[in-house]
C-alpha cells in the first residue's frame, strides 16, 4: 500500500470513529508522520488528495488559520453521486432496497460485542420509543439506529455505504409515509422490531438478528409502497 494512503485511512477511521469532526483541524503534519510512520511528503500527498475530494481545506501560516481542516465526511462525494443517480432514475430503487439488505444482514451477523456504537443503538431506541415523536424525527432517528448497527460491525466501507444509502433515499422514505393508512400503528410495529434486533444482536445470535432485520426492511418498504423487487 501506498503511504499516502495509510494517512487517508487513519483520516478516515479518526472521522467515523469520532476522534476528528468536521470543521476540526488534522494534527501537524509532523505528528502525522510520527504517528503512523510515514514521510511528511506522504502526509502531504494524501492531504492533497482530500483537497481534491472536498474533505479538506488548508491554510497557510503560523495564525488560527494555519493547517488543514476537515470541511466533509469521506462519504459525502459517494452520497453526492449516490443522490443524484437516484434523482435522475439511473440508480432503480429496488436496487437500493436490495443494497441495504445484504449490507444489513451482513453488518448485524459481524457485530463486535464490545462496540461502542451498540451504546448509540441502545439511545437511539429510547428515544423512539417515545409515543409523541413527530414521523419526521422517528425516521431521522431510525435511520441512525441502522447506520449504528453497521458502524458496530467494525467495516468502514459497509458503514459509509449505508450512510450513503440513508442520506441519498432520506427525502423519499419522508415522502412514503402518506402511503401509510396508519403511522402510529406503523411506528409501534416498527419500535418492536428494532428491539427485538437489538436483542439478538446483544444475546449472541446472529442468524436471528440477520433475518429480523431482513424481515424489518422488506416489510416496511411494501407496506409503504416503496418500488422494489424484494418480498
Amino acid at each position: 500500500m501506498k503511504a499516502y494512503r495509510t494517512v487517508l485511512g487513519w483520516v478516515e477511521q479518526e472521522i467515523t470513529e469520532g476522534r476528528l469532526h468536521i470543521g476540526e483541524r488534522l494534527p501537524p503534519e509532523r505528528s502525522i508522520a510520527q504517528r503512523l510512520n510515514v514521510s511528511r511528503t506522504s502526509v502531504r500527498e494524501a492531504i492533497r488528495v482530500l483537497e481534491a475530494m472536498g474533505m479538506a481545506r488548508s491554510g497557510v501560516g503560523s495564525g488560527p488559520d494555519a493547517g488543514t481542516l476537515i470541511t466533509a465526511d469521506p462519504s459525502t462525494p459517494f452520497t453526492s453521486a449516490m443522490r443524484l443517480h437516484f434523482a435522475t432514475s439511473h440508480l432503480p430503487a429496488g436496487d437500493i432496497v436490495q443494497t441495504r439488505l445484504l449490507l444489513e444482514a451482513w453488518a448485524v451477523e459481524h457485530i463486535d460485542a464490545a462496540s461502542p456504537f451498540l451504546d448509540s443503538a441502545r439511545v437511539l431506541l429510547v428515544a423512539m420509543d417515545d409515543p409523541a415523536l413527530e414521523a419526521e424525527r422517528f425516521l431521522e432517528l431510525d435511520a441512525e439506529f441502522h447506520v449504528a448497527l453497521a458502524q458496530a460491525a467494525g467495516n468502514v466501507l459497509i458503514s459509509t455505504m449505508m450512510g450513503s444509502l440513508r442520506d441519498a433515499i432520506g427525502q423519499y422514505t419522508l415522502d412514503m409515509i402518506s402511503n401509510l393508512s396508519d403511522w402510529g400503528a406503523t411506528a409501534a410495529r416498527l419500535r418492536s422490531e428494532h428491539h427485538a434486533i437489538l436483542g439478538a444482536v446483544l444475546t449472541g445470535n446472529p442468524s436471528e438478528a440477520s433475518r429480523l432485520v431482513t424481515a424489518h426492511i422488506e416489510g416496511y418498504y411494501r407496506e409503504a409502497g416503496f418500488p422494489s423487487r424484494v418480498g
